[in-house]
């Protein structure tokens, strides 16, 4: 049941004895030897399982050929997570910081390993995912997000994180920008998106910590009760902003069973007993307060978002800066996004 490790994919091993004498340098409870395999899953930071003697710790790095100060500023995420734990036991501890590029070619860190059920784009072996179970499940995930978007960030420090005036034009204007620069095939549907967005900008009315990339496989649930999330994890893209804009990514990755078979292997919210998108909203409606009259241009940025999170790891194998072949299909779900977006606009509805 517990989410396990695999070999390493090949060209993102790591320099194990640069990294040895690194870790012994630095960390005091290092044994000298060292195991190393990889999580295999995720699309962008390598996530790594580090085990030497009896502890085992997670490591963190950009993906290869990526650009570093972009979406994969390793210092940002480490500092984060040492604000989040006194205030949101909900992430891993962080354990250790690196900025000498020459370890590992580039920055990383390391957190403790908290381990316990990942819900992937598969069903786990040995769990009966039924629908009473997969509706708790739902219910705790939305619960969660409304925790989290509820959260004194004043007191923590967490205030410190990102400028929350002008959020959601930033983010709009952003991606579309990184679209056009990622951009492989001309795609209809993502095109018409980028001018609606463009025109119908909502007023902000809200400011919140958030996660920006919330979703099932970042969640890690307690074995012996899979309704408790015990972590959170890949606080990559988390910042100070709009709570409503984190809420539509979550969103638009909440597949529903009437959706593109593209959008499905990235969730299981498609199975039977989840809450659908409209339930969802509804539930963090009730428990945040907020308003969300403007809830169909959050989804459809949402799905516009992810559909240009894809688009640039495209680009990336079409450039052959990565030889992953899970990459070699992705304009297809690029696509669904698109649609998805563009569907949610013409109906008025998620």
């Amino acid at each position: 049941m517990i989410d396990q490790p695999k070999d390493i994919r090949k060209g993102e091993e790591l320099d194990l004895d640069r990294l040895k004498a690194f870790l012994s340098d630095n960390l005091p409870e290092f044994s000298g030897e060292i195991a190393v395999s990889q999580f295999p899953s995720g699309f962008s930071n390598l996530t790594y399982l580090l085990k030497s003697g009896n502890r085992e710790y997670v490591l963190r790095r950009p993906p290869f050929g990526a650009n570093i100060k972009g979406g994969h500023d390793m210092s940002r995420e480490f500092k984060v997570l040492s604000l989040l734990k006194p205030v949101y036991p909900k992430v891993p501890s962080p354990v250790l910081f690196c900025n000498d590029e020459s370890v590992l070619g580039s920055e990383f860190y390391m957190m403790e390993r908290v381990k316990g059920v990942i819900l992937r784009g598969r069903p786990p072996k040995d769990i009966n995912l039924s629908p009473d179970l997969m509706k708790s499940i739902s219910e705790a995930c939305i619960d969660n997000l409304a925790a989290l978007h509820t959260m004194d960030i004043e007191t923590s420090g967490l205030n410190s994180f990102g400028k929350p005036e002008g959020y959601t034009q930033r983010q709009v204007e952003g991606w579309i920008r990184r679209y056009h620069k990622a951009e492989t095939d001309e795609l209809g549907s993502m095109n018409a998106v980028t001018k609606w967005l463009e025109e119908h900008l909502p007023k902000q009315e809200h400011v919140s910590f958030i996660h920006n990339d919330y979703k099932y496989d970042n969640l890690v649930l307690n074995p012996d009760n899979l309704s408790e999330i015990t972590a959170v994890l890949d606080w990559e893209m988390s910042t100070v902003g709009n709570p409503l804009m984190d809420l539509g990514t979550s969103l638009a990755y909440w597949a529903q069973a009437d959706d593109s078979e593209a959008l499905k292997p990235f969730s299981l919210t498609w199975l039977p007993g989840n809450l659908n998108r409209a339930q969802f909203a509804d539930r963090y409606g009730e428990r945040t307060g907020f308003d969300l009259k403007n809830l169909v241009y959050y989804y459809a940025f949402g799905a516009f978002k992810i559909g240009v999170i894809i688009q640039q790891i495209y680009a990336r194998y079409k450039k052959g800066l990565t030889q992953d072949a899970r990459f070699a299909n992705l304009i297809y779900a690029v696509k669904a996004c698109g649609v998805n977006a563009a569907k949610a606009i013409e109906k008025d509805k998620i």
